[in-house]
């Protein structure tokens, strides 16, 4: 449905784990995907990932690693005996989905903890995503909670605020992965440091 992007030129806070449950009784899932990366070296794993990460913005980005979501909606509508209509339940089912690279095979032990702690470093960049994803789906459900519209037979009215107010939240997470991608990857910002380090070791 959407798609955080960590571009490959500088690839890449992490909060609290998904929380067990949320209010309204719905629960959040998780989803870790890998795909291989080949080298020995600091140099040669970065530029594995170059050729192999995951493409991404139609195809015209390759990235280290992004954060994705799927979100759909256990949700009814009721009408009243005056024409009205409610929102009667807006159950969200999210999944987040975080694409991670992994070397395939083993690595010497002093390139083993630079790439462990480039690993952490990705993986807490993108965790940040995941919470605005969090940030947005409670959003949504506060904002739409026992919406409802007079004469509205049909739910168009409800529907149609239900669409907006979703929109709404949307563009704000969107505005927080961005304005979040730009502190971090430029001058100065966690990700540049971590990749140059990485990479060059220093």
């Amino acid at each position: 449905m959407s798609r955080t992007v960590l571009a490959l030129a500088f690839a890449l806070f992490a909060a609290s784990p998904l929380a067990a449950q949320e209010v309204g009784g719905w629960k959040p899932t998780e989803k870790i995907e890998r795909y291989a990366i080949s080298g020995q070296t600091e140099l040669d794993l970065y530029k594995s990932i170059g050729d192999k990460g995951p493409m991404v913005r139609g195809g015209k980005v390759r990235a280290i690693a992004y954060t994705d979501f799927k979100l759909t909606w256990d949700r009814a509508y009721e009408n009243d005996a005056t024409g009205g209509c409610q929102l009667a339940r807006n159950v969200p089912n999210v999944t987040i989905i975080y694409r991670f690279p992994k070397p395939a095979g083993k690595l010497a032990p002093s390139v083993k903890a630079n790439w462990d702690r480039f690993e952490a470093g990705i993986e807490t960049h993108e965790r940040q995503h995941g919470q605005f994803i969090m940030q947005m789906v409670r959003r949504m459900v506060a904002e739409t909670a026992n919406l409802s519209a007079a004469n509205d037979p049909s739910c168009k009215k409800v529907r149609a605020e239900l669409t907006r107010r979703m929109g709404a939240a949307f563009k704000e997470k969107s505005g927080k992965d961005a304005a979040f991608d730009k502190t971090e990857m430029g001058d100065g910002g966690n990700v540049r440091r971590l990749v140059m380090t990485f990479v060059y070791g220093g």
